[in-house]
């Protein structure tokens, strides 16, 4: 059973009571020794890794496979983004390298999204699809150079409308836009929000923030975080910070 079919639980809960971390760690690192330097010192049932487009240009499958087999839920943030057949393939790669959850782009369409999800669907376990909106980075005079006219809110809504229409488990979105999107999607509709800080951490360059216990309030279900953990003197302590901060605003 897909987790976008469990019911609402709790913070820490999935439906089999098991720990279910909301923090998913960005491992912005440029090779796979700073990458492996790093998840030697954090327990793998406090959090999950995800894996970018630079690291795993650089390190490869392998990595991704190392990573897993030390026990971490690993999110494969590669926007896959082409014809649907491509995507359908990447998919199931994907899945046989064990991750956790995979992206692709809404803006593939909707034939590519349920490729995407056709990709993953025999697999022996198969991993949360989310689809990426529209860039956090980009702005309504973006779009509008791309010949987009449609007002950026509404634009995401509706992609994501879509993306959980062609079986997706939800998306990815800016924390300023998931109680919008929570609103509109319901309560089983995964929401993985970028751009998260806590009040104690610097913006770096980071334009839209929100700290973790504010995302969570409202709506978000996986929060990614970087720096704030990746770059800490200690990232166990700086993660086990992060978690007391979210459950003291349960």
């Amino acid at each position: 059973m897909a987790l976008s079919e469990l019911p609402q639980l709790g913070l820490d809960e999935t439906a089999e009571g098991m720990n279910d971390p909301k923090i998913i760690v960005a491992l912005d690192f440029a090779d796979a020794r700073h990458a492996f330097e790093f998840s030697h010192r954090i327990d793998p049932g406090q959090c999950r890794l995800k894996v970018g487009k630079e690291l795993f240009t650089r390190a490869g499958p392998g990595l991704v496979k190392s990573l897993v087999a030390d026990g971490f839920d690993i999110f494969l943030d590669l926007k896959f983004h082409d014809i649907p057949n491509t995507v359908r393939q990447a998919a199931r790669a994907a899945a046989e390298l064990g991750v956790w959850m995979f992206n692709v782009h809404a803006l593939g369409g909707e034939a590519m999204m349920r490729a995407a999800r056709a990709g993953i669907d025999d697999a022996a376990q198969r991993p949360l699809l989310v689809a990426v909106t529209i860039l956090t980075s980009q702005t309504d005079s973006d779009l509008a150079a791309l010949g987009i006219d449609r007002p950026l809110p509404e634009l995401v809504e509706s992609l994501a409308r879509r993306a959980l229409d062609c079986g997706l488990d939800g998306v990815v979105c800016s924390a300023h836009e998931a109680p919008a999107l929570r609103a509109s999607l319901g309560a089983a509709a995964l929401l993985v929000t970028p751009g998260i800080r806590p009040d104690w951490a610097t913006a770096d360059d980071q334009q839209r923030i929100l700290t973790p216990e504010a995302a969570l309030a409202g709506g978000a279900s996986y929060l990614v975080i970087g720096r704030p953990i990746t770059r800490a003197d200690d990232p166990a302590a700086a993660l086990e910070r992060i978690q007391a901060s979210i459950r003291e605003a349960a």
